[in-house]
């Protein structure tokens, strides 16, 4: 995800954060709001406890692809079909059916964007996972789409819905014909749905620790509407009678909260 202004940070200086490089993004996944509905029991069930990855794979409220499939849907991957580039890998814009999700041509079906997760980046196998396990679990307006995922050999990819605005930061420190610069009333807006979508994970509902919340990560749809990405740093939050939750202080500097850099512990 891109990075403007700040520099990943982990407690083993910076260890995990220089792994987790900024991406530079012009749009993520599928214009279509989210259709999943899952309860709030069920969603705080499938993310309160450590899962096996055959779990997290088999719960997940998404569709499992070919790699073949994803290979036709973005053309084999073609260099003018990448949305954003990063420490993940690469983000490919690809069409797919609608009810099938099998690919279609360019121009028609559904637009989506496909993650693929370089093999000798800097995110690995636990990020891909824990995006499949929340993304595939929870489902709001203020968060982005997961589509689907495919997991064959040694192929790690995500498949998003399409995000033609791309991301916050583009609007705000980049300039040019496709990013203008945003209005008060736009910059409200954006500001208020990426505080609900934040405010879904923190709920009961959800009980998730995004950890990674920043303008490139904050990602808008054709309509301006702010949908949250990227929850490879994500953790579940506090249980029972637990107040707070201690962790590896992870997320970028200029972003992560002073309280949190400084006891490691989220309440």
């Amino acid at each position: 995800m891109g990075n403007c202004c700040g520099t990943k940070i982990s407690s083993d200086a910076i260890s995990r954060g220089s792994r987790r490089r900024g991406s530079r993004r012009k749009g993520v996944g599928l214009s279509a709001s989210s259709s999943r509905v899952s309860s709030s029991s069920s969603v705080a069930a499938a993310t309160a406890t450590p899962r096996s990855e055959g779990d997290i794979l088999q719960s997940a409220n998404v569709r499992s692809f070919a790699f073949n499939e994803l290979r036709t849907a973005t053309r084999n991957f073609r260099p003018d079909s990448v949305l954003g580039e990063g420490g993940f890998g690469s983000v490919f814009k690809g069409w797919v059916d609608e009810n099938t999700f099998v690919p279609t041509r360019p121009g028609t079906g559904m637009v989506i964007a496909v993650k693929k997760l370089n093999q000798d980046g800097f995110q690995g196998h636990r990020e891909w996972l824990a995006e499949v396990n929340y993304l595939g679990q929870l489902s709001h307006p203020n968060l982005v789409k997961l589509v689907g995922y495919c997991l064959q050999d040694e192929q790690r990819l995500l498949v998003y819905e399409f995000m033609p605005r791309g991301s916050l930061e583009n609007h705000l420190f980049r300039r040019g014909s496709h990013f203008q610069p945003l209005s008060w009333n736009l910059r409200m807006k954006v500001a208020l749905g990426a505080a609900k979508g934040l405010a879904f994970l923190h709920s009961d509902k959800a009980k998730v620790i995004y950890r990674d919340f920043k303008t490139s990560n904050v990602l808008l749809d054709s309509n301006y509407n702010a949908k949250l990405s990227d929850f490879g740093l994500a953790k579940d939050g506090p249980t029972g009678d637990k107040s707070h939750v201690s962790t590896r202080v992870m997320g970028t500097y200029g972003y992560a909260a002073p309280e949190y850099l400084a006891t490691a512990s989220v309440w």
